[in-house]
Order: structure tokens, then sequence, then C-alpha cells
């Protein structure tokens, strides 16, 4: 178990232990529901973007990682002028070990993340049984810096100071920051599986086509850097799935940002050509 934060400092601790302590004691209705009909309802058919939500950034990274993964191959192997056949199979393995990869990186993160969150929130809880006072004084003086009076920080403190488990999410909020990560690690490493894959296949698709139909080399790349610039596009355009933006804008940002990597890789295979490599 972690060892308990240090007492805070002694001015801390003196509003603490100078605030009215009647903001501790009174009763007050605030937080028990006595009287719901003074807060407002909530529309009832308002939604919130929540499991999409959740994966958009394994979405995002995986799908961008593999459009310019596969197009940065196609484009320094269609440099040195191979074949189809070595275009497709080059294309296609580095795919799906670039995919496997991004999973795999994935999981670990979002498990480490969890972990991370868990550990915090043992040693808040440690805290909160062992230390209340210490946990208290450190809530209050967090609400009064945020810009509450005496009386409403300190109701504030007695509020989720009722239930430790409330109390612990808030100390988890409030004075570290952290919030949970509700993803599950498998499902976010199959996410960037699948978008990985999914976008990836773009830059690729042409030349899986090109291994039953003859197609000059240039005219297939011309048509992978197409299939690349559209996979961009739309995977900026379903962003808004989840974000709600102007599609267009959104499209338009993804492609900006993705064609410009795309220049870079394509620059330096370009510039690895013309010194002989």
């Amino acid at each position: 178990m972690s060892q308990p934060k240090a007492a805070p400092r002694r001015g801390v601790w003196r509003r603490w232990r100078d605030a009215p302590r009647r903001l501790l004691r009174r009763p007050s209705t605030i937080g028990d529901g006595s009287d719901s009909s003074l807060w407002p309802q909530a529309p009832a058919g308002e939604e919130h973007s929540q499991a999409g939500g959740r994966y958009i950034s394994n979405i995002v990274y995986g799908g961008l990682d593999g459009i310019l993964t596969s197009f940065a191959v196609v484009s320094g192997v269609a440099g040195a002028g191979l074949s189809t056949r070595i275009i497709s199979i080059l294309g296609v393995a580095n795919l799906f070990a670039d995919a496997f990869a991004m999973a795999v990186g994935a999981y670990l993160s979002t498990q480490s993340q969890r972990e991370y969150y868990q550990q915090e929130q043992r040693r808040e809880l440690w805290e909160v049984e062992h230390i209340p006072e210490v946990e208290q004084a450190e809530l209050y003086e967090i609400y009064r810096k945020r810009g509450y009076t005496e009386e409403e920080a300190g109701t504030l403190v007695r509020i989720h100071a009722r239930d430790p488990k409330r109390w612990v999410n808030a100390m988890m909020v409030d004075e570290l920051g952290l919030l949970p990560d509700t993803r599950s690690p498998a499902m976010a490493a199959l996410t960037t599986f699948l978008a990985f894959i999914a976008a990836g296949l773009a830059p690729v698709a042409v030349y899986l086509v090109g291994l039953g139909v003859t197609i000059h080399s240039g005219v297939a790349f011309a048509i992978s850097a197409v299939l690349a610039a559209v996979a961009l596009f739309a995977l900026g355009a379903a962003k808004v799935l989840v974000t709600q933006r102007n599609p267009l804008r959104s499209g338009l940002e993804m492609l900006g940002v993705g064609g410009l990597a795309a220049g870079v890789a394509f620059g330096v295979g370009a510039l690895l050509k013309g010194l002989g490599v």
C-alpha cells in the first residue's frame, strides 16, 4: 500500500480548522433530493455519444496510421520500380504486421492507464479511511481556490464526506484530475486493429486488383494516392458521428494533416532514390 501524502501546509490546515464549524454540522437539503422541484429537468430526448465516443481515438489513430503506413510502403516500393506482385505482398504483409503492433500498443496503454487509476484510487481510499481530516482540509482548500465561499466549500466537503466512495471519486477528479477510463483494453485493441486494416487497404487495393488486371505502374500509383486521399477525408468526416462537428471541415482537416504526413514520406523516399540508396 502506498504511503499517505504529507499533511497539508500549516496555512491550509489552519483555514480548514478555523472554518465555521456550523458549515459542517448544520443540516442541509443540498444533494439529498428532498426538493427536486427546484432543479431543472433534463430534456427527455437529450442524447450523448458514449459507446462510440469511448473508442473514437482508437478509430482515428488506427485508421490514420493504416493509411499513411500503407501509402508510405507503396510509395517507396513503387518508386523503386518493383512489380505489382511485390508491392502487393509487401503492402499486405506490412499492413497486418503493423495493425497487430498497433493493437498490442492500444491494449497495453489502455490497461496501464486503468491500472494507474486503480492504484491511485486505492491510495485515496486508504487516506480517506485513515486520515480523513487531512483529506477534508485538502478538498476544502481546492474548493476555496476555485472561488467558493467558506460556506459553499464547507457544504461541498460535508456532502462528499457522507459517502466514502463519493468522497474518493471527488478526490480523484478534483485533486488528481483523473477520470476512469471505461474502455475495455481488448475492445480498444480490436477497434484499432480493424480501423488500421480497413483504412490501410485503400492505398494497396489497386495493386491487389493489378494482380489479375494489367495496370500501368504510374496509373496504379495515382489511383493509390487518390484512394488514400478519399480514405483520409472519409475518416475525418466519419468523426462527426461522435463529435457532431461539420463533416466537410472535419474531413478536410484530416485530409490536410494526413496529406502532409504522406507528402513527407513520399519526399523522403524520393530523396533516398535520388541518392542511389
